[in-house]
């Protein structure tokens, strides 16, 4: 699915494709006890992900990398940025819904 989207992908688009992929994993390792999970929850405690990025990161940018794209992207301002860090920084808020406080 990576494959197909992210080389014409819009980056705000395909952060939250990624953090739903995420979300996925979280609920399906889950359902098996895996350490996955346990990570993926860690990061989601409290909407931030501070201790675990790293670990994060790793596993979002395998996801990329198994796919054979690239996640590392300039702005037309030429600013390097990551849809790795908007796809966490989704991944994090993914329950947070401001309006229905």
């Amino acid at each position: 699915m990576l494959k197909e989207l992210v080389p014409h992908g819009r980056t705000h688009r395909l952060a939250v494709v990624v953090a739903s992929m995420l979300q996925y994993a979280s609920v399906q390792d889950t359902k098996k006890g895996r350490a996955v999970a346990e990570l993926l929850q860690g990061a989601n405690e409290d909407g931030e992900y501070g201790d675990t990025s790293g670990k994060v990161e790793k596993l979002v940018e395998r996801l990329f990398k198994d796919a054979k794209v690239k996640y590392k992207r300039t702005s037309s301002r030429g600013q390097s940025y990551s849809i790795i860090d908007g796809a966490i920084e989704e991944f994090v808020a993914w329950d947070s819904m401001p309006w229905e406080r």
